[in-house]
């Protein structure tokens, strides 16, 4: 089963508590040293000791080798490998069996980079356990605070195959009920909309986000279209 609340870009262990304390499912690790909420594989290490198994761990990448990421994975026993950069298609096969969570940068209005990953999936014989949607903003690799375009999300959901969809982008307590509602997706992911600064995890935030969060996917779960 695919995680449900994540709580992403967690850089101390006081917050790697909270994420789990407060019920999300799935923690974030950021290895990407341009990264505000970047951490050191000793440093994740710590993190995750106070996790219990039953929170899932990924690890999130941006344009890192291979070897590095499996290494990485072996190392702290990551349950997912998340991919954030401009990644080849091809690493999905290189990756496997892992499971791999393929984020994509989507403009508005623009769904191109979805049918065409789906496209070499589909010839290249792998496929992403989920694809997480965030926005796009030129230079960056997600982490912006920008919301993508929730009712065209629902719509991609409709036509990946099966594959399972994350929201993220922009998702706060105040705004991911109304997301999940529109998007109608897996999964949703947030890192900024639960913070105080970035890499500091803010208890009433993160613990509103997950009640107001699991509340909404709940509710869909429910729906007799789903």
């Amino acid at each position: 089963m695919l995680f449900r609340v994540k709580i992403c870009g967690v850089t101390t262990p006081q917050d790697a508590r909270l994420v789990a304390d407060c019920g999300a499912d799935a923690i974030g690790l950021n290895f990407y040293a341009g990264s505000p909420r970047f951490v050191t594989r000793s440093q994740a290490r710590e993190l995750l000791g106070e996790v219990p198994p039953s929170v899932a761990r990924v690890g999130v990448f941006v344009n890192a080798a291979v070897e590095e990421i499996l290494e990485c994975q072996q190392d702290l026993g990551l349950d997912y490998l998340q991919l954030h950069g401009d990644e080849p298609v091809e690493y999905l096969a290189r990756l496997a069996p892992s499971r791999v969570v393929r984020a994509l940068r989507c403009r508005p209005g623009d769904s191109t980079m979805v049918d065409r990953l789906l496209a070499d999936c589909g010839t290249l014989g792998h496929w992403p356990a989920a694809l997480l949607i965030d926005a796009h903003r030129p230079g960056t690799y997600g982490g912006t605070g920008r919301t993508v375009d929730w009712p065209a999300v629902a719509e991609l959901g409709e036509r990946c195959q099966g594959i399972r969809l994350v929201l993220a982008g922009g998702l706060n307590p105040g705004n991911v009920r109304q997301a999940i509602q529109a998007a109608r997706p897996a999964a949703v992911d947030t890192a900024s909309g639960v913070e105080l600064a970035p890499g500091r995890k803010s208890p009433d935030l993160v613990r509103q986000f997950v009640r107001e969060a699991l509340a909404a996917l709940t509710s869909l779960d429910r729906r007799p279209d789903r």
